[in-house]
């Protein structure tokens, strides 16, 4: 059964070394309250291992705020906006574990770990040089065909956070059709959190919405605005000035003062 909580209940399961998952895409309905409430936490959680599809504003501050030991991603930065600052520093140092992934990696993992089995075949990363950079994906021979293909293993989850434009008092929630790959998310990790923009009485389907059941959910957290600043469509734009000045205080090795800023 799904259960309401607060976002100070919802940041206070994340513990050290989980591997921690976060929804949305690029600089689209990223879970930023979350990340926030997570960053106020005295003390705020170590090695995490952090998985998304594509990474963003929110793992560049985890990142930049000591938070993580290695990242799983096949794209990590702010699209139009550059680099990802923090991110960019500390993999260049040597701070920070990069586990090489690649779109098919993390699909064909995930759905492993969603079907229950130690890994699924692929025709992905054949004849390249990637398997040398990832000595735990294995190459084997399709006992039908004799092909050789690449066993991508599944990848286990402690948490995701995915943020929703709305849910309901079921526990049903309401996603814009920029999925990303959280649909998939939702069924993989062990525990799954919602931070929602509005609590509503019926999640209603719509032709931009997508509708996940209550069954797939275990904690919803109401945040208003909790995508802020990146985009919320259609309920909000991202915030390019604020995108701005996030890269500016980077930039000017200001970061801790930024972090500081963030509560309050």
């Amino acid at each position: 059964m799904t259960a309401f909580i607060s976002m100070d209940e919802a940041t206070s399961l994340i513990t050290d070394k989980t591997v921690l998952a976060l929804g949305g895409m690029t600089l689209y309905r990223r879970p930023m309250a979350f990340v926030r409430g997570l960053l106020n936490k005295n003390p705020i959680p170590q090695n995490l291992t952090l998985l998304s599809f594509t990474m963003g504003l929110e793992c560049d501050l985890l990142v930049g705020a000591g938070c993580v030991d290695a990242v799983r991603t096949c794209y990590f930065g702010l699209s139009e906006f550059g680099l990802a600052p923090m991110f960019t520093e500390m993999a260049q140092k040597g701070l920070i574990r990069v586990i090489e992934e690649t779109e098919a990696s993390l699909v064909w993992g995930i759905k492993a770990q969603v079907a229950g089995v130690p890994s699924l075949p692929s025709t992905a990363w054949v004849g390249t040089d990637l398997p040398r950079l990832r000595p735990d994906v294995k190459q084997v021979i399709d006992p039908y065909t004799g092909e050789n293909l690449t066993a991508f293993p599944a990848i286990p989850i402690d948490v995701v956070v995915i943020h929703a434009l709305e849910a309901d008092r079921v526990g049903n929630i309401k996603l814009n059709q920029n999925l990303g790959i959280d649909m998939e998310l939702v069924y993989c990790a062990k525990t799954v959190i919602i931070t929602a923009e509005r609590l509503v009485e019926k999640c209603e389907k719509s032709a931009d919405g997508v509708i996940i059941p209550s069954a797939g959910i275990d904690y919803i957290a109401l945040a208003p605005n909790g995508a802020y600043p990146t985009s919320c469509y259609p309920l909000y734009p991202l915030d390019g000035l604020a995108l701005m000045d996030y890269v500016e205080a980077c930039n000017a090795g200001n970061f801790e003062v930024y972090l500081a800023n963030l509560g309050a």
